[in-house]
């Protein structure tokens, strides 16, 4: 059984050049899955609203629906470095509530840490959530959750100004206390010097090579979210055909009376003139 990484098993990893390697996971199954697989780490992400709950964003995600995931995906992974997304609502209205609900992830399900979107307007979070011995990353560029303010689901940093703020917010998240950074979705020349820069741990889900590690969301790379694919995702395999084929076999073999099968079905253990007497007991 492998030993769970820890926040310095992390920093050594970042000192030798070994790139870590983690998914977002939602549930028991992919957790474990995860776990036999030997990833690094795991992210129980907002995006369980959009993968597994079926809205068009992160934003209706609420707190009790990121705390019951976590707990699935830790009892599939319990020897795993598992991370809660902290959900929009749940820390942009004071310190006090950010400590609050982060406190709720280690609590309530066990979590080894909190990702928390946004740079320079996050910052005081970071520091309260880090203050209170919790293990904080951050997570800027492309924030789904203010996806709106960005106009979208947007590459970022991609002109000089832009990558200029995302080296401040970087270097700001650091001084906050976070022990680790995620990008998503910045040039990878910009990944590259932000990574140097940064005496943390850096990662990319769509960020490039140059870093310490890469993210991916299970659903993205198993195919099994349909409705749009970003295009940093590599998908490794196509599940949700796999699903559909599964399922429109079953419906032909009900139809078609080729299941159950015997194989399939538990046999009476009393002789047939005993269940023969029975049901004339109710003639």
């Amino acid at each position: 059984m492998a030993k769970k990484k820890s926040v310095i098993d992390l920093m050594e990893m970042k000192k030798k050049g070994e790139k870590a390697t983690w998914i977002t996971a939602y549930d028991f199954p992919m957790g474990s899955f995860a776990e036999q697989a030997g990833l690094d780490m795991i992210l129980v992400g907002d995006s369980l609203g959009m993968v597994v709950l079926g809205y068009q964003g992160t934003v209706p995600v609420t707190m009790d629906d990121c705390i019951s995931h976590c707990k699935a995906v830790r009892r599939g992974a319990p020897n795993t470095f598992v991370i809660g997304d902290m959900p929009f609502g749940s820390y942009q209205i004071s310190d006090a509530d950010a400590v609050y609900n982060a406190c709720r992830f280690l609590k309530e399900a066990d979590m080894d840490a909190i990702k928390l979107e946004g740079g320079m307007r996050v910052i005081s979070r970071i520091k309260a959530i880090s203050d209170a011995g919790i293990v904080v990353f951050g997570h800027i560029g492309l924030t789904p959750q203010s996806s709106g303010q960005l106009g979208g689901f947007k590459a970022q940093g991609r002109d000089v100004n832009s990558a200029r703020e995302l080296i401040r917010d970087a270097i700001a998240i650091q001084e906050a206390g976070a022990r680790a950074l995620l990008l998503e979705a910045v040039p990878p020349e910009l990944t590259a010097y932000i990574a140097k820069k940064l005496t943390i741990p850096v990662y990319s889900i769509g960020a490039g090579v140059p870093c310490d590690g890469q993210l991916i969301i299970c659903g993205d790379m198993l195919g099994l979210f349909q409705a749009f694919t970003p295009k940093f995702v590599k998908k490794y395999a196509n599940v949700a055909e796999v699903i559909v084929n599964a399922f429109k076999e079953y419906v032909d073999d009900v139809k078609g009376e080729k299941f159950p099968e015997d194989k399939h079905v538990y046999h009476a253990i009393d002789s047939p003139e005993a269940f023969e007497a029975l049901f004339k007991e109710f003639e």
